[in-house]
């Protein structure tokens, strides 16, 4: 058999077999190994390491289309010296360790103290490690609940986000909701209970939930809902965004 031939077959065996990074790249490693006097295994070795690599690369792009953050924000890129966080609390959100618990994480601050940015930085680290995580904003994902319920899909939307290692709800506190929306946030939040992992961002203490929900009692069961097995982080009540342009004029 020709060289010819081989390389005919590796490129058909490659597409049949689904291997896109050994097909695109076999030629150039073998004349590598070649040129270098490779083993035949440390060869086989190069071109599983640059499929792996690819498919790492396939997967992690679609898990941060998967996650639909409306803007990239890096951990790294966030500002702690206007912020009342903590490097290890930074340090702790990058490193993931709450998923494998389902502990929930909860972000109390005022308006432009990052809370975002956090939500947002958290999830593509996540995406990162490999994780299926979801942001969403709550008004947003209120009336995406109560739609699915007119169209009796609810259950199946349910089953949908309770898939995800991670389901981050911005914006809590923002706007009112009926009883309807209250009850229906509360189901997502119920159903990932001691299973997965929920952040929240919410400008409001708990002490005022209240006042995001028609009825007190609901509100109560929502916070305790939040609270069990959850990390508190406060982002501070200063607008670090407010503060940077009042010191650039």
């Amino acid at each position: 058999m020709t060289d010819t031939q081989d390389l005919v077959l590796i490129d058909q065996g490659a597409m049949e077999l689904r291997l896109p990074g050994i097909r695109a790249h076999y030629v150039e490693y073998l004349e590598a190994a070649r040129r270098e006097n490779w083993s035949h295994a440390h060869l086989l070795a190069e071109l599983l390491s640059v499929e792996i690599s690819l498919r790492d690369t396939r997967r992690s792009a679609r898990l941060l289309a998967e996650a639909k953050v409306p803007r990239t924000k890096l951990l790294a890129q966030f500002d702690l010296g206007s912020s009342a966080m903590s490097q290890d609390t930074l340090a702790w959100l990058a490193r993931g360790d709450f998923v494998a618990s389902a502990t929930s994480v909860v972000l109390i601050g005022g308006p432009g103290t990052g809370k975002t940015h956090l939500l947002i930085g958290t999830l593509i680290a996540l995406v990162g490690l490999g994780k299926r995580v979801r942001y969403v904003n709550a008004s947003a994902l209120v009336n995406e609940l109560a739609e699915a319920e007119d169209e009796r899909r609810l259950s199946r939307l349910l089953e949908r986000y309770g898939r995800y290692d991670v389901l981050a709800i911005d914006e809590l506190g923002y706007l009112h909701l009926d009883r309807r929306g209250a009850e229906l946030l509360f189901q997502v939040i119920t159903d990932r209970e001691e299973s997965s992992s929920l952040m929240v961002a919410t400008n409001l203490p708990f002490g005022e939930w209240a006042s995001i929900f028609t009825d007190a009692r609901l509100a109560a069961a929502v916070v305790d809902r939040i609270t069990y097995r959850s990390k508190i982080i406060e982002t501070g009540i200063e607008s670090y965004r407010l503060r940077s342009t009042t010191n650039a004029t």
